[in-house]
């Protein structure tokens, strides 16, 4: 068992309370931002005051932009939760010829900087696309988010299949089972925790995406995070985004306690 000095535990618990300090006061400091009375956000408060609160809920563009947010996520989420997992399936299941360059391909889009992702396809949907009279609007942006959160779904149920006993599935098919009879008694739940949580982070980076969004959204349509980005270039307007972020994290919190519940479980078995 591995013993640490007296001098190393003292600077562990420093550099540790530094970087949790780090990460969470700006945190601390945009909640707090959010009750000010003043019209500009700083430090220490002037007074508190649920005026922000008010015109953020109340707030028509920011009740659109959380729908774009949360439509696109979903979307992005469903193409990725079936993608991801046939893609899993196929690459932990069956031997053919390109199986390790299709398992990079999957890959590589979280790996691509956003910036690089978005601009390949912006060029495709109005270089190439549009002038062919396909209009991807709406559902280009659907389809961006999705190429890179179907690595999210991949990730979590490949490394489930590959500690999954097959026996499982050749008794029940020796009993009489059929192929979907089998995948939904035996198949599905062993493999339904780490499915969950690659769709709980599938969505999560989704909502949260801004540089792929900046590339691919149609004129005049907004997700969250970019209504955040237009409206900090205001600084009357900032404490709305203080709102709004306290919100935001508030929710995070929700997909990141069930994900992790979920790969928990998934680790359990």
């Amino acid at each position: 068992m591995l013993r640490l000095s007296r001098g190393a535990k003292i600077s562990l618990w420093v550099v540790a309370s530094l970087v949790i300090a780090c990460t969470y006061v700006p945190l601390l400091v945009i909640i707090m931002n959010s009750f000010s009375s003043s019209r500009i956000a700083g430090w220490p408060i002037s007074g508190f005051s649920l005026v922000w609160w008010e015109k953020a809920l109340m707030n028509e563009a920011v009740h659109a932009a959380v729908i774009n947010s949360l439509v696109v996520a979903a979307g992005a989420t469903l193409i990725a939760l079936l993608l991801g997992t046939l893609s899993a399936f196929a690459l932990q299941r069956f031997t053919f010829f390109g199986r390790e360059v299709v398992n990079l391909l999957i890959i590589l889009p979280i790996t691509l900087p956003g910036i690089v992702t978005g601009v390949a396809l912006s060029n495709t949907f109005y270089g190439v696309l549009d002038p062919m009279g396909i209009k991807v609007g709406y559902a280009g942006m659907i389809i961006a988010h999705a190429t890179f959160c179907v690595v999210m779904v991949f990730n979590n149920v490949i490394a489930r299949l590959r500690r999954m006993n097959p026996n499982l599935e050749e008794a029940s098919m020796d009993l009489g089972a059929g192929i979907g009879q089998t995948f939904r008694l035996v198949t599905f739940p062993q493999f339904r925790s780490a499915f969950i949580a690659g769709g709980l982070l599938a969505f999560a980076l989704s909502f949260d995406e801004v540089v792929v969004t900046i590339f691919t959204a149609p004129p005049g349509v907004e997700t969250l995070p970019l209504w955040i980005m237009n409206q900090m270039a205001r600084p009357n307007e900032a404490n709305q985004v203080n709102v709004v972020a306290t919100v935001i994290i508030l929710l995070s919190l929700i997909p990141v306690y069930f994900s992790q519940k979920a790969s928990a479980a998934a680790d359990a078995k």
